[in-house]
C-alpha cells in the first residue's frame, strides 16, 4: 500500500472509533478490544500477509484517541498464540489479568498484535479479557473478549481497506422477572 491508502486506513479506523466510543460511553479504565488483519485489510486471506506498516497506519488512528480518553487497549493476537492479547502491564493488573508467555510475531500473532507488542510502554500477553467494547477489522472474532452482553454498534464505515468491520459494545444483563426494571 501506498503513503495515500496507509493515511486512508488511519483516518478511516480514527472515524470508525470516534463513533464507537460516542455510542459505548466508554470511561476512563474500561478497556477496548481490537482484533485486526492486516492480511484481510489488503484483500489478502487472513494470516497470510501480515503487513507491519498497514499495522502501523491502524495503530496511528486508534492509540492517541484512546491515550485521550485513557481507554486500555487490549489487541487480540491471532490463533496460533490461542487468540491471547496484549495489554499494558497497568491493565492487566487493574483487572488481575493473568500473564501468560508467549511472544507474538507476524507468522504468529500477526501485524497489529506484533505492532502494539513493539509500541506500547510496559507490554504483557494474557490469556483472555472481558472488554466494555470491541473492534473486529477482517472477521477475527473478538466476541470472546467482550464482557457477556454484547449490542452490535453500527458506524458509517463497515470495511477498512478490504476487509469487514465490526464493532459492539457491551452492557450489563438483565435480570430479574416481570416487576424488574432496568437502567439501561
Amino acid at each position: 500500500m501506498d503513503k495515500k491508502e496507509l493515511d486512508r486506513l488511519t483516518v478511516g479506523i480514527g472515524t470508525a472509533l470516534d463513533e464507537l466510543l460516542e455510542v459505548a460511553q466508554l470511561r476512563a479504565g474500561q478497556i477496548l478490544v481490537v482484533g485486526c488483519s492486516t492480511s484481510e485489510i489488503q484483500g489478502e486471506r487472513i494470516g497470510h500477509a501480515g503487513n507491519m506498516e498497514i499495522a502501523a497506519a491502524v495503530f496511528k488512528g486508534i492509540m492517541p484517541r484512546l491515550q485521550e480518553k485513557q481507554i486500555f487497549l487490549a489487541v487480540q493476537g491471532c490463533e496460533h498464540i490461542n487468540r491471547s492479547l496484549v495489554v499494558e502491564e497497568e491493565c492487566a493488573q487493574k483487572y488481575n489479568l493473568e500473564i501468560v508467555n508467549v511472544l507474538p510475531h507476524l507468522r504468529a500473532g500477526g501485524g497489529f498484535a506484533t505492532y502494539c507488542y513493539e509500541h506500547f510502554q510496559s507490554p504483557v500477553m494474557v490469556e483472555g479479557i472481558g472488554a466494555h467494547a470491541g473492534i473486529d477489522i477482517g472477521d477475527t472474532f473478538i466476541g470472546m473478549h467482550l464482557r457477556r452482553v454484547a449490542v452490535p454498534v453500527r458506524v458509517s464505515i463497515n470495511t477498512l481497506g478490504q476487509a469487514h468491520l465490526s464493532m459492539a459494545r457491551t452492557r450489563p444483563r438483565l435480570i430479574g422477572g416481570e416487576r424488574a426494571r432496568y437502567i439501561c
